[in-house]
């Protein structure tokens, strides 16, 4: 047995203690253990590298002394390495059905649901009589509206393996924990939508967006109304989240994150060719216009770069309501003034927040459906995002995930799933405050 100098030293010191009392000289292994029951976890793990750095004063920038450390929580202590684990009970579940941590692992475990929230199968007739929720993220894999990349119909599994890092937490930026609050959110799975014909998968999603809204909410949620974020597929699924939100919410202010308008006439982006195909990710918002789905004159987009097909598209986007951030702005304005002008656009309408994941420059997020160079970087457009507390935030999405353009490292679907998580934050902190204005009335 090799012993440092700090075990050696406290032998030593036993056997003289031992010697002037009379009592019995305890054997080199006994002297050994005490000497490591009395040391911290680093100690006993790392011996001499970090032998008795413990007593020293470890002074910190300008000479003031730090700070002695906090004990170890019961919680956390059960994280460390024991010398002697203690294997719990045969019939204790707690660290396999979610109740407690602990161990890590919670991650890679049950079924791959988006930030591992609770699945509600939200289309059979039984749990609309049982389930409330008040959040529900469904996934939409359609991608037949697409005009350049294919593959967004896997972008709500993609987004969904890109959440596992997401659970109960709070934000360094503003102290809120969206899957830890008051909130039921769940996951309510991808509408089974076909791959075949798009009037019949647009219908399906709008049913999918219909049937999830009437669900009753807990009973903290002053709006008795659950809010949908929808997992897409191609922007074209925008079109039935709005119609299905303006059954529940009436006109609704958009807020767009993306790099094209997608208020495009449809006569000059695909109808041209056929009627049919007049319906896609880049003319959606000119119909929701044209239904009677928007908030006159209160939707804006943001980030936008591509290029225009003509000259009169800024003309029919501003019939269509909307106003415009360019994605260079950020450098200009700053994104403190980007939010300022978004909130006093959208006023108090309610507010559908969609972000293609093109918003964002191609070396942030890669596999989107139509990249544009020149775009903001994730932590730009989450700085936005988040700065968006106070809306009446009642919808949202995140679009465009294309996994089979990915990284290996996952980058896009990761990034979409941190998106989700601002916006859903967003949803439940408006709940909150209406919680709060209610129960003061």
């Amino acid at each position: 047995m090799q012993l440092s100098a700090g075990v050696l030293q406290s032998i030593v010191l036993a056997l003289f203690a031992s010697q002037v009392s009379g009592s019995a000289i305890p054997n080199a292994e006994q002297l050994v253990l005490n000497y490591r029951s009395h040391l911290s976890f680093l100690d006993r793990y790392y011996g001499p590298i970090l032998d008795n750095l413990g007593v020293q004063q470890v002074a910190s920038v300008g000479g003031k002394p730090k700070k002695s450390p906090i004990p170890v929580s019961d919680a956390a202590s059960l994280l460390l390495v024991k010398d002697q684990y203690d294997y719990p009970d045969k019939d204790d579940l707690r660290d396999l059905n979610g109740s407690a941590v602990l161990y890590r692992g919670g991650e890679f475990g049950g079924v791959n649901t988006f930030a591992h929230l609770p699945y509600v199968d939200a289309f059979s007739s039984e749990s609309l009589e049982t389930e409330k929720f008040d959040i529900a993220v469904l996934g939409a894999p359609f991608d037949t509206g697409v005009s350049y990349r294919p593959g967004a119909r896997f972008g709500p599994d993609g987004v969904r393996a890109g959440s596992r890092r997401l659970a109960p937490a709070y934000s360094v930026y503003d102290g809120f924990d969206p899957y830890g609050n008051w909130a039921r959110v769940v996951d309510v799975g991808s509408v089974p939508v076909t791959p075949m014909d798009n009037r019949v998968a647009l219908d399906q999603l709008y049913r999918a967006e219909r049937a999830v809204g009437k669900y009753s909410t807990t009973d903290k949620n002053a709006y008795k109304t659950p809010k949908i974020f929808t997992i897409g597929g191609d922007h074209t699924i925008t079109l039935p989240a709005l119609r299905g939100a303006f059954e529940n919410w009436g006109q609704i202010a958009v807020i767009h994150f993306d790099s094209h308008l997608d208020t495009w006439d449809p006569y000059y982006f695909g109808g041209n060719v056929t009627e049919y195909q007049s319906i896609n990710h880049g003319t959606y918002l000119h119909w929701a216009h044209e239904k009677g789905l928007l908030a006159p004159d209160a939707c804006i987009h943001a980030a936008i770069r591509g290029p225009y097909p003509g000259p009169q598209d800024v003309k029919h986007d501003i019939d269509c309501g909307f106003d415009r951030i360019l994605a260079r702005d950020i450098d200009k304005l700053g994104a403190d003034e980007i939010i300022k002008r978004i909130k006093e656009r959208v006023g108090d309408y309610p507010v559908y927040i969609s972000v293609d994941v093109d918003s964002m420059d191609p070396s942030t997020a890669p596999a989107s459906g139509t990249v544009e160079p020149g775009g903001w970087t994730s932590r730009e457009l989450l700085t936005v995002l988040d700065g968006l507390e106070g809306l009446k935030v009642v919808g949202g999405d995140v679009v465009e995930v294309s996994p089979p353009y990915d990284t290996a490292a996952e980058i896009t679907s990761i990034v979409a799933a941190q998106v989700a998580d601002s916006i859903i934050s967003l949803m439940i902190m408006d709940s909150n405050r209406e919680a709060k204005e209610a129960g003061k009335n």
